[in-house]
C-alpha cells in the first residue's frame, strides 16, 4: 500500500526544526500542501522569528510542493484562528493537524517556578486545544479529519525534572480519549505519537552518537501512519531509532467488596485480586468503568 496525500491539506505545528520540519517535508513529498507552523522561539519558548518556517517553506516549493508559513503562537487562540483561516482562504480545507509544538523548561519540582509549570502547560496542552478547536468544525463539516497529538513517554512513565512536560504530555492523551468518542460519526481520527528523537530538544540530553541513531525521520515514519486515510483511532503509537511500540491502557477486573465490609483493611486484603492482571481490560470510555462496578454491585445483590 502507497500512502499518499495527493489533494489534502496538513498543519503542522513547531514545524521549523526537528521532528515537525520533517513531518512537514514528508507530508509535502507526499502530495499533501501545507501550512509550516512555527513562532520561531528558543527551546524554552523565547523569542520568535519567522525565518526557519519560511525556510521549510522554501524547500518545499524547491521540490515542487506548496506550502506556507504561520508564525502563530499556538498558545494564543486568535493566532491559530488567523493561521487555519489562512489555509482555507488558500486551499478551502484542512484534513490534517500535526500537534507537535513544545518547549521545555526542565527543573526539579521543588525548585520549579510556577510560571515556569504553567508556560509549558499552555503551549503543549492548550495549543493543543487551540489548534484543534480551530480545525474541529472544518473536520466535521466535511466529515473528515485526522489529528495527531505528540505525547511522551516522559508523561506515561515520569522522567526526573521533567514534572511540567510530563503533566501536559499525559494531559494531551486525555484529551485524546474524548475527541475519539465524540469525532467517530464525523470520520475525524484522533491518534498519538510518542517520539524518541535527535533534536534541539534532545540534544544537550544525549551524547552525539546517540542522537545519530535518534533520526526525525524515524518517527516521521510513525506520524504518517497515524494521519493517512486508513489511519487507527486511539492509538499511541512510540517511535524512535527505528524501533516502533504501541502504549495501551488497561485496567484489571478488579473484585467486590460488599458495602458493610468497605474499609481500607478490606482493600489491602483484597489487593491481589485487585491487582490480579489475568482479566485485564482495555476500556472504550470512562463510563465502562462505572459500568463494570455497577455489575458486580447488582451481581452481589442478587446472590445476597
Amino acid at each position: 500500500m502507497s500512502v499518499r496525500f495527493d489533494g489534502q491539506v496538513a498543519i503542522v505545528t513547531g514545524a521549523g526544526n526537528g521532528l515537525g520540519k520533517s513531518h512537514a517535508l514528508a507530508l509535502a513529498a507526499r502530495g499533501a500542501k501545507v501550512v509550516v507552523n512555527d513562532l520561531g522561539g528558543a527551546r524554552d519558548g523565547s523569542g520568535a522569528s519567522s525565518e526557519a518556517a519560511q525556510e521549510v517553506v522554501r524547500e518545499i516549493e524547491a521540490n515542487g510542493g506548496e506550502a506556507i508559513a504561520h508564525g502563530a503562537n499556538v498558545a494564543k487562540y486568535d493566532e491559530v484562528q488567523d493561521m487555519v483561516q489562512q489555509a482555507m482562504d488558500k486551499w478551502g480545507r484542512v484534513d490534517i493537524l500535526i500537534n507537535n509544538a513544545g518547549i521545555l523548561r526542565d527543573k526539579t519540582f521543588a525548585k520549579m517556578e510556577l510560571a515556569d509549570f504553567q508556560l509549558v502547560m499552555d503551549v503543549h496542552v492548550m495549543g493543543s486545544v487551540n489548534c484543534t478547536k480551530a480545525v474541529w468544525e472544518i473536520m466535521r463539516a466535511q466529515n473528515y479529519g485526522r489529528i495527531v497529538m505528540t505525547t511522551s513517554s516522559s508523561g506515561m512513565y515520569g522522567n526526573f525534572g521533567q514534572s511540567n512536560y510530563g503533566a501536559a504530555k499525559m494531559a494531551v492523551l486525555g484529551f485524546m480519549n474524548t475527541l475519539v468518542l465524540e469525532g467517530a460519526k464525523y470520520d475525524i481520527r484522533v491518534n498519538a505519537l510518542s517520539p524518541t528523537a535527535g533534536t534541539r530538544m534532545t540534544e544537550d540530553l544525549m551524547p552525539p552518537e546517540i542522537l545519530e541513531m535518534l533520526t526525525p525521520e524515524a518517527v516521521t515514519a510513525g506520524a504518517l501512519t497515524l494521519c493517512h486515510k486508513d489511519a487507527p483511532n486511539r492509538f499511541i503509537l512510540c517511535a524512535g531509532a527505528g524501533g516502533y511500540a504501541s502504549t495501551r491502557l488497561f485496567e484489571t477486573a478488579g473484585t467486590f467488596i460488599p458495602a458493610d465490609e468497605q474499609s481500607p483493611e478490606a482493600v489491602i486484603e483484597n489487593w491481589d485480586k485487585i491487582c490480579d492482571q489475568g482479566a485485564q481490560a482495555e476500556l472504550a470510555s470512562g463510563a465502562g468503568q462505572t459500568e463494570k462496578f455497577l455489575t458486580m454491585a447488582m451481581a452481589h445483590t442478587e446472590t445476597a
